[in-house]
């Protein structure tokens, strides 16, 4: 039975993965913490988190574990390496990974969990850092009913639209069908303003009429104002977006579909990378169509 009391684990502290760390340390949650980089965690520090040397340090004293990192490759390697999660944690911990991954190999982190008596689910997230430093993001959950319901309390401190999709790599399915509806509707977007200041209007004001209508999304009523007034700082970095991408095609050639339009967004934000982009945040992509950026 997990408690306020239950010590919470948390690998990887980046854009989202800082504030959503920083929420559960304010909700009064105990919170270890681990990096690549120690000093991407000295805020998180500060707020009262416990700096642990090792993901096998971290792993081995925590009953809840939550990975938000880069890349499937470091997924794989946090869960499934010697000194990885799965080889440390206790047998009842639950392990919860929020990075957007491979589903197969969500359900192999899950088998190998079970195996050692642990409890996995894949609960990727989206939201931006907008939704991270909130606590309102969208989990999208593959796993078990009880293993969801356990941690249930932990995720409404992160988010608020939390559900369960189904089995292991579920969560990650979702994701993906999530990032293809993004993938056309950032060239939209870029489209959409560049052409209302080549129309001599004024961007702003058109976003006041059309974010409220039918062309209304997360990516037009936020990200939007960031691309007019040249703020391409990252709440979703280029590189990440890329990854994301590359994930979904291969996991939709698996499923026999054919996928255009995210095949082009996928085209033009390789274009954006080769530009010097890739740490920029997807908003970026309106340089590709407006010169004056």
């Amino acid at each position: 039975m997990l408690t306020k009391e239950s010590k919470i684990g948390f690998i990887g502290t980046g854009v989202m993965g800082s504030s959503m760390a920083s929420n559960l340390i304010q909700a009064g949650y105990p919170v270890v913490v681990f990096t690549r980089t120690k000093e991407k965690a000295q805020t998180l520090i500060k707020q009262g988190a416990t700096w642990k040397d090792s993901v096998a340090e971290l792993a081995q004293e925590s009953d809840v574990i939550i990975t938000i990192v880069g890349y499937p490759d470091d997924v794989e390697e946090v869960y499934l390496g010697r000194n990885g999660i799965i080889a440390n944690a206790k047998p009842g911990s639950y392990l919860i990974d929020m990075t957007t991954s491979k589903p197969s190999l969500a359900v192999e982190i899950y088998l190998q969990a079970k195996e050692k008596g642990m409890f996995a689910l894949d609960a990727p997230v989206s939201g931006g850092d907008i939704g991270a430093r909130s606590g309102k993001l969208a989990i999208m959950v593959g796993g078990e009913q009880e293993a969801f319901d356990n941690v249930l309390p932990i995720f409404e401190v992160m988010g608020q639209n939390i559900i369960l999709q189904g089995k292991a790599g579920a969560g990650q399915h979702t994701k993906l069908s999530n990032q293809i509806a993004i993938a056309t509707n950032m060239i939209g977007v870029c489209e959409a303003i560049v052409y209302a200041k080549k129309a001599g209007l004024d961007p702003s004001r058109v976003l006041d009429s059309i974010t409220t209508g039918a062309a209304g999304s997360f990516s037009l009523s936020k990200l939007a104002p960031r691309m007019i007034q040249g703020d391409f700082a990252p709440g979703f970095y280029v590189k990440h977006f890329i990854k994301d991408m590359t994930i979904a095609i291969e996991s939709a050639a698996e499923l026999g579909l054919s996928t255009p339009g995210l095949s082009l967004s996928l085209k033009l934000y390789k274009e954006l990378e080769e530009k010097g982009e890739a740490d920029s945040g997807t908003q970026a992509l309106i340089k590709l169509f407006d010169q004056t950026n």
